[in-house]
């Protein structure tokens, strides 16, 4: 299946099914940064790790004076290099290592906008995940087609606004479903 620009999920969820046991995918929910036909990359945006963002900001020489945002949850972004971090934030800004997912979101890996967050000068609305999931040509495409993930257009409000342990019900509430009324296995006509 080719992936054209009109197929794309960049700036969509994916909402894990319940028949999606494998961590850190179970009850999860990724935001694509990027779609093409040479693969997918996402984000995460409800799995906690063991870090606040004042463990990383220490781990980087950084004084942090606010300690609501010290204390802010680190995210497990995904599988893969789980040692790199990710700022998924909702203004462009400009940053030094910024990549755009649309107008609406942006992903910032350089050391800047996290002195500009210390500092109180961050964007409005951020979050912080360690690593990412990739998906190889053709794979996401193979999983949606065995009913491992929903899709929806991605909504700063569940990622900004939701409680982490809601943000699964809460994405999967944006195409209409309970996810807590679906099976556990899909089915073929």
């Amino acid at each position: 299946m080719s992936t054209t620009a009109s197929t794309t999920l960049t700036g969509h969820f994916l909402i894990a099914m319940p028949g999606l046991a494998d961590p850190p995918f179970s009850r999860g929910v990724a935001l694509l940064c990027q779609h093409d036909e040479g693969g997918a990359v996402g984000l995460l945006v409800n799995q906690l790790s063991e870090y606040r963002f004042g463990d990383v900001l220490a781990q980087m020489r950084l004084e942090c004076m606010d300690s609501e945002l010290a204390d802010a949850a680190v995210l497990i972004g995904g599988p893969v290099q789980q040692e790199r971090g990710f700022v998924l934030h909702s203004e462009p800004g400009d940053w030094e290592s910024s990549y755009s997912i649309n107008p609406d979101w942006s992903v910032t890996t350089s050391r800047d906008i996290l002195v500009a967050m210390a500092a109180g000068e961050g964007p409005r609305q951020a979050i912080m995940v360690l690593g990412y999931a990739g998906w190889d040509a053709g794979q996401l495409e193979q999983e949606l087609m065995a009913n491992a993930w929903l899709t929806a257009e991605a909504c700063g409000r569940v990622v900004f606004d939701t409680p982490l342990e809601d943000r699964w019900s809460a994405a999967a509430g944006l195409v209409g479903i309970d996810p807590r009324q679906l099976s556990g296995y899909a089915g073929h006509a």
